[in-house]
């Protein structure tokens, strides 16, 4: 496990048409909206990577985060509908009560299977899809939250081939679903929040440089 990222020579590489993209899973509960918003808020809007958020939500109102979020940061940011296509420089936001997942042609998909650890949507479940179909080209990180969600998928990214981040404990509101990952063994970087969005693009342009030379 490691506390920061070195500097990537390739920083300001830019990925041809055909590289397939990156794709990131972000997982966020109580507190994760303020969480949310700085990790985005630093990401540059041509980002080659794609990604994908579960905040777990309230199912009795509309969510707003999507407006909100698209507000604060360079990204295009939408609520996820079956059928989106995972695409560079776009955050797809899980809407409430219903887990997001990708299928195996790599379009997002939404259900209303049963509940996670009182949870839906689950990170689990959408962290699990994105180590199958990705594998390597998988990133996944932990946010601040209550409980457990994201710790078993996190195994999953890793053991795919995957990177994941935990947010550490000294920046998080609540450091539960932080901490159920790093206590799997397989959270490759605990950072400060400040951290994350600088480490994250270096990750994604480490991987699409990584792609090139395949």
């Amino acid at each position: 496990m490691k506390n920061s990222i070195a500097n990537s020579n390739d920083a300001h590489f830019i990925p041809s048409d055909d590289v397939a993209p990156v794709v990131v899973a972000i997982a966020s509960s109580a507190g994760g909206l303020n969480a949310l918003i700085q990790v985005l808020s630093g990401l540059p809007a041509d980002l080659p990577a794609a990604i994908a958020v579960v905040q777990h939500l309230s199912p009795h109102y509309r969510s707003q985060m999507a407006e909100i979020l698209n507000q604060r940061t360079a990204l295009s940011v939408k609520e996820a509908e079956t059928g989106d296509q995972l695409k560079p420089g776009w955050v797809f936001i899980a809407p409430p009560d219903h887990h997001l997942l990708v299928n195996s042609d790599g379009a997002l998909m939404l259900n209303q299977a049963a509940k996670v650890h009182f949870s839906r949507p689950a990170a689990n479940i959408l962290f699990k899809s994105i180590a199958e179909k990705y594998k390597e080209r998988a990133i996944a990180i932990v946010l601040t939250g209550r409980d457990s969600d994201g710790a078993t998928g996190s195994q999953t990214i890793k053991q795919r081939g995957g990177i994941v981040i935990a947010q550490d404990e000294a920046t998080s509101k609540f450091f539960s679903m932080p901490n159920a990952a790093i206590q799997t063994g397989f959270v490759d970087f605990v950072l400060p929040l400040a951290d994350i969005s600088t480490a994250l693009g270096r990750l994604v342009m480490q991987k699409v440089a990584q792609r090139t030379v395949e």
